[in-house]
């Protein structure tokens, strides 16, 4: 799946997405964008799957237009420790979402 890193989630998060094509919001050069402009900028490079810890983002925007999965880990902080452990059920979570969907994904 082509998956879009949040800014708000530790970059070394990648490693744990071996098998994706995986990209950061600050390599496409769209660091500070808002999450609703950051949608449209997904679709347009045909990202199928956002990756945040934006707790918040289901209640900012209407996500199912987006057409894009948002999967939101749910740790005590984003630090990479804390977020590392959830990364097993967030890939299990990619063979059985589909576009429109948002998944908290906790321990």
């Amino acid at each position: 799946m082509r998956i879009l890193l949040d800014e708000c989630a530790p970059r070394r998060l990648k490693r744990e997405l071996a098998g994706h094509d995986v990209h950061t919001v600050v390599e496409m050069g769209w660091a500070g964008k808002k999450n609703g402009e950051l949608l449209k900028l997904m679709a347009t490079q045909n990202y199928e799957v956002l990756l945040t810890v934006d707790q918040n983002i289901r209640y900012q925007q209407h996500l199912q237009a987006a057409n894009v999965v948002v999967l939101v880990l749910v740790a005590p902080t984003n630090r990479l420790a804390d977020l590392i452990p959830l990364m097993p059920s967030a890939i299990s979570a990619l063979n059985t979402v589909k576009p429109g969907d948002v998944v908290e994904i906790t321990a």
